[in-house]
């Protein structure tokens, strides 16, 4: 075996080996591969444009931001669920309140069992809509401390509904008491004079009277026996000081021969209140009040009237 060797100018040497030279060049040429590949198992890895040390730190300061964003949102979710938790609290306090108020209404306006009924959930119902009878898709189930709230507020506005209803209701039955023309215009005194005919104190005749009379103590209390608004306040020929008050619906009472008034033309009256002082002013013999009650403009006996009750 003959190895040749050419050097920068060119030139060469040639070197001999024998049998026992080549086998040992062999084994030499068969090491380096082994040998090289020992060597780099134990040389470190470099590092690469992809992965270097600022990537590292940049990973890891990501990560740590990341895991403060989930810390602070965790944070804020309980914060918040303790919220809710105080909301629904105040909701269902709120609900038990109101059921309270609605029973002890509908209990004082005596109405009808189970025209109100605030302790038990609202009937609902009505037909299937046609665009999602039989849908495949599961419908979307929020969290069931949602479906809490949701039922809650739905019964608060159920609760809130009827107790509007319920207020209109017994504010038209108070205003339709108010209306309702019962009891006498006096505080005190005595019926002195009826409906109908009579012999006129002053002429002796028989003549008709529209009234009833009612005879006291001068200056004391005369009243209005329904709620109204005053369409009369000064004196008027025969009635001497006269109140005359609309009732609504078509009726309107007159109150006369007062010696002082204390109300004015447009007032609102409430039932009960007082509107003038008794006296004998105009064509009377002596202290009393002229009671008449009309119904569309015609003369009533004012008797089934004073006999009432009230609703």
């Amino acid at each position: 075996m003959k190895i040749i060797l050419v050097n920068e100018r060119g030139g060469t040497r040639t070197f001999g080996f024998g049998g026992l030279s080549r086998a040992l060049l062999g084994l030499c040429l068969l090491g380096l591969p082994v040998g090289a590949f020992l060597i780099g198992a134990n040389l470190p890895v470099a590092e690469t444009d992809v992965f270097d040390s600022r990537t590292a730190k940049a990973w890891s300061k990501a990560l740590r931001k990341q895991q403060e964003q989930i810390d602070e949102a965790d944070r804020e979710a309980r914060e918040q669920l303790t919220a809710l938790t105080v909301k629904l609290a105040e909701m269902q306090a709120r609900l038990t309140r109101l059921d309270a108020m609605g029973e002890r209404l509908t209990t004082a306006a005596k109405l009808d069992e189970g025209e109100f009924q605030f302790g038990s959930a609202p009937a609902v119902g009505g037909p299937e809509d046609p665009a999602f009878a039989g849908a495949s898709e599961m419908p979307y189930q929020p969290p069931e401390f949602l479906d809490v709230i949701g039922d809650l507020s739905d019964q608060i506005e159920n609760r809130e509904m009827q107790l509007g209803t319920l207020e209109s209701l017994l504010a038209n039955r108070h205003l339709q008491e108010e209306q309702f023309i019962a009891g006498r215009p006096i505080a005190r005194g005595w019926m002195s004079s009826r409906y109908g005919y009579r012999t006129d104190p002053f002429t002796g005749r028989r003549t008709w009277h529209n009234g009833l009379d009612f005879a006291g103590k001068n200056g004391s209390d005369v009243v209005s026996v329904a709620a109204g608004v005053v369409t009369w306040a000064e004196d008027r020929y025969g009635y001497g000081q006269l109140v005359e008050i609309n009732h609504g619906n078509g009726y309107k009472t007159r109150y006369g021969h007062n010696s002082e008034l204390k109300v004015k033309l447009g007032d609102v009256v409430k039932k009960g209140q007082i509107i003038a002082l008794m006296g004998s002013s105009g064509r009377s013999t002596g202290p009393h009040v002229h009671f008449e009650v009309y119904k569309n403009n015609r003369p009533v006996d004012p008797a089934s009237y004073i006999r009432r009750t009230g609703r």
